[in-house]
């Protein structure tokens, strides 16, 4: 099984980031593979540079057969049922593996969110990037508890 590879910009410096974060990551993991990826934010004060700079580094990781999943407020809300079939579908997918990339405090690079196969929205407000991806994270273990049956979703 082809692991669901994370990329963030930015290490949580909160601690109850940090532990709400590393607790769903450890939870996912009781059903997927998961790698986390954590890219560090630009040294610069700049929004615009920060965002090209930190989009660079995110991009280098990234594989062609990655498929991107990118975490934008103007993407697409998924129920939770619907998250559980495509990551079903795409861990299945022999050809390409999924990648989901949650941007630092300014967001994403126009080449990053170019780069994606979908564009995801995790509700109609915009999340401070450390708590976007606490819930990424929880979102994500409540898809593949899912899929694998378990009784957390109610």
């Amino acid at each position: 099984m082809k692991p669901v590879r994370l990329f963030v910009v930015g290490a949580a410096k909160a601690p109850y980031f940090r532990d709400a974060a590393a607790h769903y990551l450890t939870a996912l993991r009781r059903y997927l593979p998961a790698e986390e990826h954590v890219t560090r934010d630009a040294k610069t004060s700049d929004p615009d540079r920060r965002k090209v700079e930190e989009g660079k580094t995110l991009l280098a990781k990234i594989s062609p057969r990655d498929f991107v999943i990118v975490l934008d407020e103007g993407g697409r809300s998924l129920p939770s049922r619907a998250l559980a079939t495509r990551l079903a579908a795409l861990i299945e997918d022999p050809g390409r593996a999924p990648c989901f990339v949650v941007g630092g405090a300014y967001g994403l690079s126009r080449d990053v969110l170019g780069r994606a196969d979908l564009t995801l929205a995790l509700g109609p407000g915009t999340l401070p990037h450390e708590l976007a991806r606490v819930v990424l994270y929880e979102q994500l273990y409540r898809a593949a508890a899912i899929n694998a049956g378990a009784p957390y979703h109610h």
